[in-house]
């Protein structure tokens, strides 16, 4: 597990002010989602690298390790989707699909993990499969399962480097609203709910899902 240090108290009051001006940046996240050590802004790419070698799952954004929120919840969701999206990209030999632990520098100071995400041929190098643990790739399609830790604030910076990155398209799934808000870009979006289906639109024309069969999943009980 990654190694982490009691956050700064009352008794250095300018490491706490760095610190509360770090988790502003990051979205209002929770202070325990923050790596401590290296300590925030100072981490680089091998820390990164070194750090969920060792079992974390962790992003690095703006020089600072951030622990991704996860539950079983949005597991399931996004294994469900990624099943369902990996098999109409093979069929078509589209590219490739990864989870949550695909960890991508999609800037250089940036590295996120898309719970599932979609990268077509084209962009990647020499059209052939990456060897790098944390490849330098932006993906066509991110997909993001909001988590009870998630901010607002946090999932809208998300939101703003995927497209400043050159992300195509971005689904942020409410699994307790059980619906889906689709962006085409930082601030164009619209709602897909739970009786509705979800399609690729032009980035990947065909794909389509009924939003029914993937929220049923939290329902499923044994026969």
């Amino acid at each position: 597990m990654i190694k982490k240090h009691p956050l700064p108290t009352a008794a250095n009051a300018a490491v706490s002010r760095s610190l509360a001006d770090v988790l502003v940046d990051l979205g209002g996240i929770s202070a325990a989602r923050v790596v401590v050590d290296p300590p925030p802004g100072s981490a680089n790419f091998d820390d990164l690298v070194v750090a969920n070698e060792r079992g974390g799952m962790c992003e690095w954004v703006d020089g600072t390790l951030v622990e991704k929120s996860m539950g079983w919840m949005e597991s399931v969701i996004a294994l469900y989707l990624g099943s369902v999206l990996s098999e109409f990209v093979r069929k078509h030999n589209l590219g490739l699909v990864s989870g949550a632990d695909g960890f991508m520098r999609i800037m250089s100071s940036t590295v996120r993990g898309p719970d599932v995400a979609f990268v077509s041929w084209d962009r990647l190098p020499r059209n052939q499969f990456p060897e790098a643990r944390v490849p330098e790739l932006v993906p066509d399609l991110a997909v993001e399962v909001i988590s009870e830790g998630n901010t607002r604030a946090e999932m809208a910076r998300k939101r703003r480097e995927y497209f400043h990155a050159g992300v195509k398209l971005v689904w942020m799934i409410d699994p307790r609203e059980r619906s889906v808000a689709v962006y085409s870009s930082i601030n164009e979006y619209s709602i897909v709910g739970e009786t509705e289906k979800l399609n690729g639109g032009e980035v990947l024309p065909g794909f389509e899902i009924e939003l029914a069969d993937l929220f049923a999943e939290l329902d499923r009980q044994p026969s």
